[in-house]
């Protein structure tokens, strides 16, 4: 390394040399350029004196006194003699020789070629059974073909797919670039799990240039992400994607505006090209009657039909009342969750007197825990398991075993506050863990039996 550098050096000095002699011939040059402009200036001044001359000689030709004749004669003498193109040299002040700009590059040539210059890198190799995918984030590992000690540095790229097997060349989304990774692995952790599927792909880079890149792979991201259905809420809670709060005036506000906009446009006959909202059809995910009457409620869009979930809920500081739990799709529109057998909650009032309580047909059980910020959500469809969590320990609060007869919805039921959902999440591995160690212990949906509201 060392002597390559002294090389270059080298190379830069005898290159700085021949700049100063280009550039002092340079001026040489444009010294030798302004002589030849004047130069061409007397020419062209001497060739115009001289084509008048001849103009004029030719012009005495014709004339027949002898007297005038000779004087004329005598005028085109002592011109001739005194014409300065007589006196011009015709020899150009410039020499047509230009070996002397010609630049030896000889010695640079040899001292280059002793040069030794980085190898492109070769392309890793992901290793799919050394990559993990677990608590929202993935682990990618790789390996270089062969030992490389030049490598410096590597590029890891990812995007989301739903398109399963080898990625598309033109897939919807962009690849997302993680540079300057000094190791062969690297994480990448709180990430939304909000498609099936992620591709990956790595290069390695010397200080000189960056290789190929590795063949890329595809990991499964798979979770449940669901929105809040607005076409069921109850008309009092202000709904948005992910997001519910309560609102006293909900109801009055959107029936006024509704009957507001229908007089608007109404003139006798009803235009064809316009619906008023009131006469509009439900939008197509919702599927069932709006909640009314005392069950401010509002369930997810997606039903679970199978599998294992997890999700997680935060509320309002000052939310006076809240539940969170899942129901059936049959639960009625007067129905409020945990009061009947379709559905399964647990219930927080911080109203008149602060009570947190597990409810499921219309029975409570009360919790011995704190309320914590944000509750995790488990439910395992297929071993008939609803379980509540504190979010941030991972300390279950309380679990329902049952058997599910039909699919399920997140259920939500909102009071004077607000909730925020965090959907597109795997189930954690420490609520695994305790799912294997609480299973069949306290806390089942049969305790709930002998105790009433």
């Amino acid at each position: 390394m060392d002597s390559q550098k002294e090389a270059l050096q080298r190379i830069i000095s005898t290159l700085a040399n021949k700049n100063d002699e280009i550039q002092n011939f340079i001026d040489t040059l444009n010294q030798t350029l302004k002589g030849v402009q004047s130069q061409l200036s007397q020419c062209n001044n001497a060739l115009e004196n001289s084509e008048e001359l001849l103009e004029f000689a030719t012009r005495s030709l014709d004339i027949k006194e002898p007297e005038e004749f000779s004087k004329a004669a005598r005028q085109i003498k002592d011109r001739v003699t005194m014409a300065s193109a007589f006196r011009l040299s015709l020899k150009p002040k410039v020499s047509d020789n230009m070996t002397h700009l010609m630049v030896d590059f000889s010695q640079e040539r040899q001292m280059l070629q002793t040069l030794k210059f980085l190898p492109v890198p070769k392309a890793p190799e992901i290793d799919p059974v050394e990559c993990l995918v677990a608590d929202n984030s993935v682990t990618v590992a790789w390996r270089m073909p062969e030992e490389d000690n030049k490598i410096d540095h590597f590029i890891l790229e990812h995007r989301k797919t739903n398109f399963d097997g080898l990625p598309r060349v033109k897939d919807e989304r962009c690849w997302e670039v993680i540079d300057n990774i000094k190791g062969t692995e690297y994480t990448l952790s709180g990430l939304k799990f909000d498609s099936k599927y992620m591709n990956f792909r790595v290069r390695a880079c010397n200080k000189a240039v960056a290789g190929e890149y590795s063949d890329p792979v595809t990991l499964e991201t798979k979770a449940l992400n669901f929105s809040l259905d607005n076409s069921s809420s109850h008309l009092n809670l202000r709904v948005e994607d992910t997001c519910v709060e309560w609102d006293p005036t909900g109801g009055k506000g959107q029936e006024n505006k509704m009957k507001g906009k229908e007089n608007k446009g109404r003139s006798g006959t009803p235009s064809p090209k316009r619906t008023s909202i009131g006469s509009r059809p439900p939008a197509v995910r919702g599927s069932r009657d709006r909640f009314t009457g005392e069950s401010y409620t509002v369930l997810g869009d997606t039903a679970i039909e199978s599998g294992q979930h997890y999700w997680e809920v935060k509320a309002q500081k000052d939310c006076k009342s809240y539940s969170v739990g899942v129901a059936y799709k049959t639960l009625g529109k007067f129905d409020q969750l945990g009061k009947t057998n379709t559905s399964w909650c647990i219930h927080v009032n911080n109203w008149l007197q602060n009570t947190f309580a597990a409810k499921h047909n219309n029975k409570v059980k009360a919790l011995d825990a704190t309320v914590p910020e944000r509750i995790g959500v488990f439910c395992d469809f297929d071993g008939g398991q609803l379980s509540f969590y504190d979010a941030s320990s991972k300390q279950l609060l309380y679990s329902f075993k049952t058997k599910f007869t039909q699919p399920v919805l997140p259920g939500f039921m909102v009071w004077c506050g607000g909730l925020s959902l965090n959907t597109g999440m795997q189930v954690p591995s420490a609520v695994r863990t305790l799912q294997k160690s609480e299973n069949g212990m306290t806390g089942s949906a049969s305790s709930l039996n002998n105790v009433t509201q």
